[in-house]
């Protein structure tokens, strides 16, 4: 496994990191277990947010109480603050539930813009007195929208961008790794399964592999999840004519019209879940599982059915999806599922 110097952080871990958002979904002793075995294969970056429930909470259990020296692991979280306030609550929250007093990677969540001195919200001016006081170490922002990124690595003013990344990404996505190069400024790449459409890690590992300044965050919930990437660190794929070809067959099944599931649509105006009803027929495919035919599941895509074309989701989408229309063709689709007119392959 190589290593990745990112930026002008310094900041030199294995281009392996950890996702930590899944890891709210399990119990504190499974995720303590989970990110310890982490750390003793050979993991030292580990991605959080105010956002995931307990995940930092989790964090600090695992890492907070002696079991490994602080300065041996990266940490990185964030806070969706939109005022000073709330920034100061998110930070010293985040603190006492990561058992440290410091953090590696502090990063504005989801940024609906560019944060910078002067531009009324006051937040970058926090970001630069926690950075003063010795509550963070760097200043970072996450993305979804390409032109936001964009602006985060032109503005100078940021250390580190996360932004999604799979080999699924778009050209001009990718770019966003070389600008970000040209500035100095790390990369780490989330996503990096395209929330589950992914099945195949040597692939996607290889694809990132390609890259430099870049650091992938695996969302990881399982042990047995965490042993592919961990098996990933002593015999890491390279990009080969094989796996090319295979990455670029998904590219053209994959590519263009289809939910990335990041969730900028939401809330919806009439209760759809969006981000997982606009994927469901690529997962059914995918990702078979009888969980996607449930009762729950059922009722939920029947509310496609109260779509009322109101298109506010489609003005927050980064990628500009007809929004409606994809929901209803994946409704049609699985009625079909249902039906057993089609089989999930």
């Amino acid at each position: 496994m190589k290593e990745i110097i990112l930026g002008n952080t310094g900041i030199k871990v294995p281009q392996n990191g950890f996702g930590a958002l899944p890891i709210q979904r399990v119990s504190v002793e499974e995720a303590v277990k989970i990110l310890r075995k982490a750390y003793d294969g050979g993991m030292r970056f580990f991605d959080t947010a105010r956002a995931y429930s307990d995940s930092e909470i989790k964090l600090g259990e695992a890492f907070g109480t002696g079991y490994v020296k602080r300065e041996d692991i990266i940490i990185a979280t964030k806070t969706a603050a939109k005022t000073p306030e709330d920034f100061w609550k998110d930070l010293d929250t985040s603190l006492t539930n990561l058992k440290t007093d410091y953090i590696d990677i502090y990063q504005f969540h989801m940024m609906p813009e560019c944060f910078k001195p002067s531009d009324g919200t006051g937040l970058y001016e926090c970001m630069l007195e926690a950075k003063a006081q010795g509550k963070i170490r760097h200043i970072a922002g996450t993305a979804h929208k390409l032109g936001v990124a964009r602006d985060i690595i032109e503005s100078g003013l940021y250390e580190t961008l996360q932004y999604p990344m799979s080999y699924l990404a778009t050209d001009k996505e990718v770019e966003l790794i070389k600008l970000c190069n040209e500035h100095n400024m790390g990369f780490i790449g989330m996503k990096g399964l395209a929330g589950g459409l992914i099945t195949n890690s040597t692939a996607a590992m290889a694809f990132i592999s390609q890259f430099d300044g870049t650091v992938p965050i695996w969302g990881i919930q399982r042990e047995s999840e965490l042993d592919e990437w961990l098996a990933m660190m002593d015999e890491t794929p390279k990009m080969d004519e094989e796996i090319k070809a295979f990455i670029d067959k998904e590219r053209t099944e994959l590519m263009g019209d289809f939910c990335r599931g990041c969730g900028y649509c939401m809330p919806c105006t009439v209760g759809i879940q969006i981000n997982q009803c606009n994927r469901m027929s690529l997962m059914l495919r995918r990702a078979p599982s009888a969980g996607w035919l449930s009762d729950y599941w059922q009722a939920e895509m029947e509310k496609i059915n109260d779509c009322v074309d109101c298109g506010k989701c489609m003005t927050h989408c980064p990628y500009e999806l007809q929004i409606p229309t994809l929901l209803r063709k994946n409704l049609e689709d699985y009625h079909e599922v249902l039906a057993g007119n089609r089989t999930v392959q």
